[in-house]
């Protein structure tokens, strides 16, 4: 019996370690465009009845995404809203800390951050036409947990980034 127990001790130390290792070690390569061979990516787009400006704005205004996307929380912005920042923020049960990669008012916001066994690239493109806005997102994701879990995290990403579409659009849509 304390052979079985110490046996499956060893294999949750080995987990642990390797985890940590896999956290510690792992590299991911930052980039203004997503990984087109992550095993996790997709592309959503929406029209929007309100001019870029505020589309932009309100995807820029960070430490309110939650006053009216309820699949973030705690979005805080460290400094102000321009390339090389960060933000940390929830989303999915997971702890993501983020760095602005692309900043280009009323046109584009990108970031890449890392959370838990996972490494996103995210871009947002505003195109305004006849006083609609085409939001357009595209996101890749990779790390081990990905790898390890992928037709969840596709599943998920896409129905985050919908929702989050969905949302933009009430809220830019009010008066």
């Amino acid at each position: 019996m304390k052979m079985l127990v110490y046996s499956f001790l060893l294999l949750i130390g080995l987990l642990v370690i390797t985890i940590i290792g896999l956290e510690v070690f792992t590299s991911y390569t930052v980039s203004e465009s997503i990984n087109e061979k992550a095993p996790v990516k997709t592309y959503q787009e929406i029209t929007i009845n309100a001019p870029a400006q505020k589309v932009y704005h309100i995807m820029s205004d960070i430490d309110h995404w939650e006053d009216w996307h309820s699949d973030v929380k705690d979005p805080k912005l460290s400094g102000p809203f321009r390339k090389g920042s960060s933000f940390d923020w929830k989303s999915g049960g997971l702890t993501i800390h983020s760095t602005l990669h692309t900043v280009l008012p009323e046109h584009r916001i990108g970031w890449s951050g890392k959370a838990f066994g996972a490494f996103a690239i995210h871009n947002w493109s505003f195109i305004e036409h006849e006083g609609k806005t085409t939001v357009k997102v595209e996101e890749s994701m990779e790390g081990w947990l990905v790898s390890l879990l992928s037709n969840t995290f596709q599943k998920g990403l896409e129905s985050s980034l919908q929702i989050w579409l969905k949302n933009l659009k009430v809220k830019a849509e009010k008066k």
